[in-house]
């Protein structure tokens, strides 16, 4: 009988570990090759985990809500549907009860430091701003155990050995104070207090006591808190700058009046502004390559990949960017099916993690909500967004041969934020001037 090991999959650029959420097979369930054996969470988004191969789930090695790093192993499956041979993976599956045992090493090897200095590992920005807000110095960075590919040092990581490096001088004096205690006072009521510190510690969120009036206290769910961390992740790592520009989006209103029954007629699908607006940013960073890049601490890497992310509503009410590869090589039907893909698979819950990964730049939607303008945050590790605003009739001067006139014009606000890192003013508010030229020049004559 062969046994083969499933590990945790790669699911996507930059993801290094996840969560298991739920598994959807039990040990001794009969599997088919491609089927869906476990739901995992990433910093991402939600996934399900296909078997690699069909048999028999013959051991589970990860619980429900065990973080796994990409690579490790989760499972194993017996190829043979036979249970004779099941002794051999038993009298190895025992390695647990050590895991059990060895977990407080393991928690104990989180807070020591290394022996030997990772002198050249590779730091993410993340992890290096929370290290000079922190003030640990590069030299003692070297010494922080990482569990990311190749010993790098994760956020997790970081924030565990922070945790760790104020909790350890507590920690080391309790044991001493104890054993003083102890001849004065009874052992039996020396050896709760310090267990009943921590206990005494967790309660200490006691919202309702805080709170006076009528109120209902909501708990975030696991998504909402990864997109609060991001949020504030990215306003302390990229200092923020918002350019405004309003414009004249009349013919494309018209020219989208003109098609839009025909197309929903004949593709089935709904003809909307989005693919319009992501068709002019596409051209614009065309023109002004350096707002496609990332900072990578003290290197900026420029994209030749034009992929550009759009803000898409969950059931839940979150908020997830998937992200069209190569938006500048398709042309407006191209982008309208991309659109309209990646609105419905993400209101389906349907993304996957490659539909999320990889993207250059990004465009929300805040007209769609009634807004007229927004101040949008940066996904990391991108350096520019843009909010494009609701679209408003407004009387405007119309400039003709004859002379000026006073016409009802339709207008938008666009709104574009950047990392004044890297984006100074001058490219900032050219980018989103050019995108609000080829808005207003759209050329009325096509056909889609």
């Amino acid at each position: 009988m062969a046994l083969v090991e499933m590990v945790m999959p790669k699911m996507g650029e930059s993801i290094m570990e996840g969560t298991v959420l739920k598994w959807l097979k039990n040990v001794g369930d009969t599997i088919e090759q491609d089927e869906s054996v476990l739901e995992v969470a990433t910093d991402k988004v939600d996934t399900e985990v296909p078997a690699i191969q069909g048999g028999v789930l013959k051991e589970i090695l990860v619980q429900e809500g065990d973080v796994v790093a990409v690579g490790a192993p989760i499972a194993i499956i017996s190829t043979d549907g036979e249970d004779t041979g099941a002794a051999a993976p038993a009298t190895e599956a025992p390695a647990a009860a050590p895991l059990e045992t060895a977990a407080p090493a393991a928690s104990a090897a989180s807070v020591a430091k290394l022996d030997q200095p990772a002198s050249g590992r590779f730091y993410s920005p993340l992890v290096l701003n929370i290290a000079r807000e922190e003030g640990i110095s590069m030299q003692e960075l070297e010494y922080v155990p990482g569990t990311g590919s190749e010993g790098r040092v994760s956020k997790k990581d970081i924030m565990n050995y922070l945790a760790n490096r104020g909790a350890a001088p507590q920690q080391a004096a309790a044991p001493q104070a104890q054993p003083q205690a102890q001849p004065q006072v009874q052992a039996p009521a020396a050896a709760p207090a310090p267990a009943a510190q921590p206990q005494a510690a967790a309660p200490q969120v006691k919202p309702a006591a805080s709170y006076g009036g009528n109120v209902e206290l909501i708990e975030m769910d696991r998504m909402r808190k990864m997109i609060a961390d991001r949020m504030v992740d990215s306003k302390r790592i990229s200092p923020h700058v918002t350019s405004f520009v309003e414009a004249d989006v009349t013919n494309i209103v018209n020219w989208r009046n003109k098609w839009k029954n025909e197309y929903k007629k004949r593709e089935g699908e709904n003809l909307t502004f989005t693919p319009i607006f992501i068709d002019a940013i596409a051209k614009a960073i065309k023109d002004f390559p350096m707002i496609n890049v990332s900072v990578d601490g003290g290197t900026i890497i420029r994209h030749k990949d034009i992929n550009i992310g759009m803000a898409v509503a969950l059931p839940s009410g979150n908020l997830i960017v998937p992200n069209i590869k190569n938006a500048d090589q398709l042309n407006l039907n191209g982008l309208t099916k991309k659109v309209n893909d990646l609105a419905n698979r993400g209101r389906m819950n349907k993304l996957t993690p490659d539909d999320l990964a990889g993207g250059t730049y990004t465009v929300s939607n805040v007209g769609s909500f009634g807004n007229v303008m927004g101040t949008p945050i940066i996904m990391q590790p991108q350096v520019a967004i843009m909010a494009v605003g609701a679209i408003k009739k407004k009387p405007a001067v119309i400039e003709t041969p004859e002379g000026d006139l006073i016409g009802i014009r339709h207008f938008m606000y666009l709104s574009h934020s950047y990392d004044h890192r890297v984006v100074d003013g001058s490219l900032g508010g050219m980018f989103v001037r050019r995108v609000a030229d080829y808005l207003e020049n759209f050329d009325v004559n096509q056909t889609i």
